[in-house]
């Protein structure tokens, strides 16, 4: 805590407002990547636009859900998939 004390004394109000601001600019452009990533994964995809990522037939998507490959959400009769839970689906296979 003394060190800080010590530092601000030697700050002047322009350097101070400086630091301020830098560090605030800093922590935004931050949050707004962790926001945007999480936007990302968090996305709900519509049946085929998972079926363009997944790059598969409407009918194997209808059967991995079934199998409880794939988890699906729904709304009324729409059935959405998260991104992020289809990343977590995919396996490394080995050669």
């Amino acid at each position: 805590m003394q060190n800080n004390a010590i530092l601000l004394q030697t700050l002047t109000v322009e350097q101070l407002q400086q630091l301020i601001g830098t560090s605030v600019k800093n922590g935004i452009i931050e949050l707004q990547k962790e926001l945007n990533s999480k936007k990302d994964d968090e996305e709900l995809l519509t049946r085929e636009e998972t079926c363009k990522f997944l790059k598969i037939d409407s009918s194997t998507l209808w059967a991995w859900t079934n199998k409880g490959k794939v988890l699906a959400h729904g709304i009324g009769a729409r059935r959405y998939y998260k991104r992020s839970e289809l990343l977590e689906c995919l396996t490394l296979l080995k050669k």
